[in-house]
């Protein structure tokens, strides 16, 4: 399994990778950086990738679930309602494919000012091997 990691300013979160087109894109643009925008209970950032929405993209996700808006070149990662949201989903404004699973709990996102950094790079712990998709593409 690939894990990434979300460096945020005092938060790390997890991710490990889903095998989706816009999963490995993603992979292959890593290691980056950007700034955080917020939107109710989301956090987006802008990612270097280009990818076509996939045929399961969805609006309606799981705190957890990690996003990618194409339209927007935009990582996104909802941890409770946004002001669209209905009955206590998380609903994003625009569809997202879902390239991973946070392996953390995406509720202390809360504490993200919009501004902030993040860092995204591969995960691993020291000695170990990473499997699953391939970085060299």
């Amino acid at each position: 399994m690939t894990i990434l990691n979300l460096q945020f300013d005092n938060k790390s979160i997890r991710v490990a990778l889903k095998r989706t087109a816009t999963a490995q894109a993603i992979l292959n643009a890593i290691p980056f950086s950007a700034t955080v925008q917020t939107w109710g209970s989301e956090v987006m950032f802008d990612c270097p990738v280009r990818v076509s929405f996939e045929d399961s993209a969805t609006n309606v996700v799981k705190p957890g679930d990690i996003g990618f808006w194409p339209d927007g070149s935009s990582i996104t990662i909802a941890y409770g309602p946004t002001p669209i949201s209905r009955y206590g989903e998380s609903r994003l404004a625009c569809s997202c494919n879902i390239w991973g699973d946070a392996l953390d709990d995406v509720s202390e996102l809360k504490q993200i000012k919009p501004g902030s950094r993040v860092h995204v790079d591969i995960w691993a712990l020291s000695g170990l091997e990473i499997d699953g998709l391939d970085k060299a593409g």
